[in-house]
């Protein structure tokens, strides 16, 4: 993706810099459980390492939604990637998704949508292999309508969930 995109409607979809690790760390701090949440630091480490795989969108100068997630040749999402941004490989085949951000007051509007959207173009674009998110059990529907598809339940027990991979696979 180019450092920005400007929609029709004046948002704004970016990727990420260290300067936005205080709205990044609210929204997630706003979208998930505290149990499910990343943390502060671990944004940080995080956005040094793959900062241009975060897919931000701003409304009005704010942020409301994003999506972000190393590349990787591990071919399965599992909870160590989540916890050791080091192990991100540009050169890597799957782009990963941990996560997947809208505020509430912005929700139900296509912001996810056209974020996703954005982070399939750019894998594609990227000559990776696809994609790979994990997912609670009502978001499977969800996902699929964008190509994903549920290869079972996860091997992760982040936040003491029961999580689905789905993979997108080009």
């Amino acid at each position: 993706m180019k450092k920005e995109r400007l929609l029709d409607d004046g948002r704004i979809i970016r990727t990420a810099t260290m300067n936005d690790l205080d709205a990044i760390s609210a929204v997630e701090a706003e979208c998930f459980p505290a149990a499910e949440a990343a943390s502060k630091e671990e944004f940080e480490q995080r956005i040094r390492a793959y900062g241009n795989h975060f897919w931000l969108m701003s409304e009005g100068g704010r942020l409301v939604a994003f999506v972000d997630g190393m590349v990787t040749n591990q071919a399965d999402l599992t909870d160590n990637l989540y916890e050791n941004a080091k192990l991100h490989d540009e050169s890597g085949d799957w782009q990963m998704i941990f996560g997947v951000n809208t505020i509430p007051s912005c929700r139900k509007k296509g912001y996810a949508g056209e974020l996703i959207r954005q982070a399939i173009s750019d894998a594609k674009e990227q000559g990776r292999k696809g994609l790979v998110l994990t997912c609670k059990e009502k978001l499977i529907h969800y996902y699929a309508s964008f190509g994903f598809v549920n290869e079972g339940i996860s091997e992760s027990v982040h936040g003491n969930v029961v999580w689905y991979q789905m993979r997108l696979a080009f």
